[in-house]
């Protein structure tokens, strides 16, 4: 046994001895968990263990504390470029209760809302008090890297990188072209241009006001493992 394992084993014997015992509903019994990992391939280091090595090493860990137990994995898949957290898509495709209730909320909530902004990462939309804004998929794609980083400052660097990476040498943007798409983008998005705020000195960054809803995306998924 490694020593990383050995470790891992006294970090989840201490765990669980700590941790408050759970209410089961009478008439229902334990029958065993779910754990939801989000991460996306490009999120994997070089020199770190590639997806497939990851879940080995984590059935290995559960057999050798549990070898009583019976696992089973699946992964889940997404639309290059779809958006959204990586553990939503997660728990989404696999069909988590939870997140899936979650999902028809916001679907009512996006339906029903008088105001606000709602952002549809699914549908690839963003709505203004009910009113879809007419953003370019430029604006859109643009936006969406923002949201799916909220709270964090992103640099004009990163964007240039990140969404005009593919794009001909003649149509790359320098960082004074990127300050004109986020103005454009500010001018679509009306009295709610507020949401990308600028970091001076530095870049742009989401932040969700309570008027602000996202929609995640979600697809089937194939089992793999």
């Amino acid at each position: 046994m490694t020593t990383q394992t050995q470790t891992l084993i006294r970090t989840t014997e201490t765990a669980s001895a700590d941790a408050p015992q759970r209410n089961v509903p009478d008439g229902a019994e334990v029958r065993g968990f779910a754990l939801y990992v989000g991460l996306a391939d490009d999120k994997i280091g070089a020199a770190d263990p590639k997806l497939g090595a990851i879940v080995a090493q984590i059935k290995d860990l559960v057999a050798q504390l549990a070898p009583a137990a019976e696992t089973y994995a699946a992964v889940a898949l997404a639309p290059a470029g779809s958006g959204g957290r990586d553990v939503d898509v997660v728990r989404l495709a696999l069909g988590d209760p939870a997140a899936i209730a979650r999902q028809k909320r916001d679907e009512i909530v996006d339906e029903d809302r008088a105001g606000g902004v709602t952002v549809d990462l699914s549908r690839k939309r963003v709505l203004l008090d009910s009113v879809p804004a007419p953003l370019t998929y430029r604006e859109f794609e643009l936006l969406q890297y923002f949201v799916l980083r909220e709270g964090r400052t992103v640099s004009r660097e990163e964007l240039i990188e990140a969404l005009w990476s593919d794009a001909p040498e003649d149509e790359q943007p320098n960082e004074r072209t990127i300050d004109v798409h986020v103005r454009r983008l500010r001018v679509k998005l009306a009295h709610y241009q507020d949401i990308v705020r600028t970091v001076r000195g530095i870049g742009y960054r989401f932040d969700r006001h309570a008027d602000v809803a996202i929609l995640q995306t979600s697809t089937p998924s194939p089992d793999i493992f």
